[in-house]
């Protein structure tokens, strides 16, 4: 579904070293993180329904707008092509892996995909993986994929329900769900807006940001 963002910003932005950067085109997550920096891994962390595919199809609209082809390593198969066009994704260029669980065959997708180049934007997504198979990845591999990107023009985004690239990541954002709005009678309620929360926990800041957006269907 066409969702429309209102979103409320009340910090100053995040500094990161100079780098080239992909702006979303939500103004004021643009101005909080000044954009995606290109050339790193920007790791976004948070629990289930916190905006995290929300914002994962945002950057990739960004990026197919810019007449980039993109990649997606979809790790359990939860990919919502639908609900990604209607946020403005150009799936004619996107290059979609699914990997039906195997987290060793995502990382290896992933190493190729970086290695192979060409790429604007390979989002990497881990949200579903057990605690277990997050424990067993080599930190080599994020190493390896810290190399494989630096000095390109491609944005590693990897998105989890917890921090993993860590000191290998550019940038780590926070996402938490304040509210969700469910209007309507009894047995007849529909989701209609959600309150999302973005705190920038890498470059740290002594005071935490937030972002209030809305989003109605």
């Amino acid at each position: 579904p066409n969702a429309a963002l209102a979103i409320q910003l009340g910090v100053c932005p995040i500094e990161v070293r100079s780098r080239e950067t992909l702006r979303t085109g939500l103004n004021a997550l643009d101005t909080l993180t000044g954009g995606f920096p290109r050339g790193g891994i920007v790791e976004i962390t948070g629990p289930e329904s916190s905006g995290r595919a929300t914002l994962a199809n945002s950057l990739l609209a960004a990026s197919t707008r810019g007449r980039e082809i993109c990649a997606l390593v979809d790790t359990h198969d939860s990919f919502d092509p639908a609900a990604a066009a209607a946020s403005g994704v150009a799936l004619a260029q996107l290059v979609w892996i699914r990997c039906g669980g195997h987290v060793e065959h995502a990382f290896q997708a992933a190493d190729a995909l970086l290695h192979a180049g060409g790429f604007g934007v390979v989002a990497f997504d881990l949200c579903r993986i057990s605690n277990r198979a997050a424990n067993r990845i080599p930190l080599s591999y994020w190493h390896r994929f810290r190399h494989a990107v630096e000095n390109t023009p491609a944005i590693l985004a990897v998105f989890s329900h917890s921090p993993h690239a860590r000191s290998c990541a550019v940038m780590q954002l926070e996402l938490r769900r304040r509210s969700a709005a469910w209007p309507g009678a009894p047995g007849f309620a529909l989701f209609r807006a959600m309150e999302i929360g973005v705190a920038p926990r890498k470059p740290a800041r002594p005071q935490q940001a937030g972002i209030r957006a809305c989003v109605g269907f």
